[in-house]
């Protein structure tokens, strides 16, 4: 493993990572600082915790549109290519957008949890 200390919104973080992958743990930092940055920056938010919330569900959801971008995108390549619909032991990939939509409610309840007498997230 190897320690990489990165910048978060101006605070040093000492992150650990296995070894071949800081270029995508350096990239997720980046892309976390920038969420954050955003928000502190549109002036509405100020406590750090509720920033780093805030940004953590903005790229939970941007993750979630992906995903279904990608799963309308392989419903459609199905219908059109049965073939391409079935995987090397024949049997079809199934996912079910329901389970996104479980996992960000749990997501928001383990952040209202963490948030405690802050108040509700939502």
């Amino acid at each position: 493993m190897k320690q990489i200390e990165v910048q978060i919104l101006q605070q040093s973080y000492l992150l650990t990572c296995p070894e071949g992958h800081e270029s995508r743990l350096l990239d997720a930092v980046e892309r976390v600082d920038t969420a954050m940055t955003r928000i502190r920056d549109a002036g509405k938010v100020r406590a750090r915790e509720r920033i780093a919330v805030l940004a953590a569900l903005n790229l939970a959801f941007e993750i979630a549109d992906r995903e279904a971008a990608d799963l309308a995108a392989g419903a459609a390549a199905k219908a059109a290519s049965p073939a391409i619909a079935t995987g090397s032991t024949g049997q079809q990939e199934t996912l079910l957008p329901d389970e996104d939509q479980q996992r960000l409610h749990g997501l928001v309840q383990r952040l209202d949890q963490a948030l405690g007498d802050d108040g509700r997230l939502l």
